[in-house]
């Protein structure tokens, strides 16, 4: 059985009839064509199925990671706001710590520093040039000469979300 992300998203894309979508089309049809979210919302929602690779994103694109043409959408589907807004409160404090730990602990490994000195750094970075703390762990682990590309979706999906708030 489809979830209610993978319904959603199966509407929006059948109704569109194109398989790739811009992040921007997928969230303005959902708050001003379909008003099943308001802009805010509809951000967070693309940001949390995005996360959970119902959607991947390629380019400038996103597009279903699932085939669609196989879920029917219900007659008269409405989405329920609870689908991502229970989902959203009980990660987000977790995600932004994990993200910014996974980094400090790549950093740890690859260099000689104690976890607090790397802390001590990145939040040095990030006052300096006003940065959030985990664009400041990439610039530290960059100074070190460490590969940090593998966290760069995840950052960028995370400074999405927090822009939106």
């Amino acid at each position: 059985m489809a979830s209610e992300e993978e319904i959603i998203i199966t509407f929006l894309f059948k109704r569109s009839g194109k398989s790739k979508l811009s992040f921007s089309d997928v969230y303005l049809t959902l708050s001003m064509d379909l008003k099943w979210f308001t802009p805010e919302a509809a951000k967070e929602f693309i940001n949390l199925v995005l996360k959970k690779k119902v959607l991947t994103k390629k380019g400038d694109l996103i597009q279903p990671n699932f085939d669609y043409d196989k879920i029917v959408v219900p007659v008269g589907f409405y989405p329920t706001k609870r689908i991502f807004e229970e989902k959203e409160n009980e990660n987000h404090e977790e995600e932004k710590e994990d993200i910014f730990y996974k980094i400090v602990k790549r950093i740890v490994e690859k260099t000689d520093l104690n976890e607090q000195d790397v802390i001590q750094k990145i939040e040095e970075i990030g006052k300096e040039k006003n940065i959030n703390l985990e664009v400041a762990a990439l610039f530290t682990g960059k100074e070190y000469n460490i590969s940090l590309e593998t966290f760069f979706e995840e950052i960028e999906n995370k400074i999405f979300t927090e822009n939106k708030e």
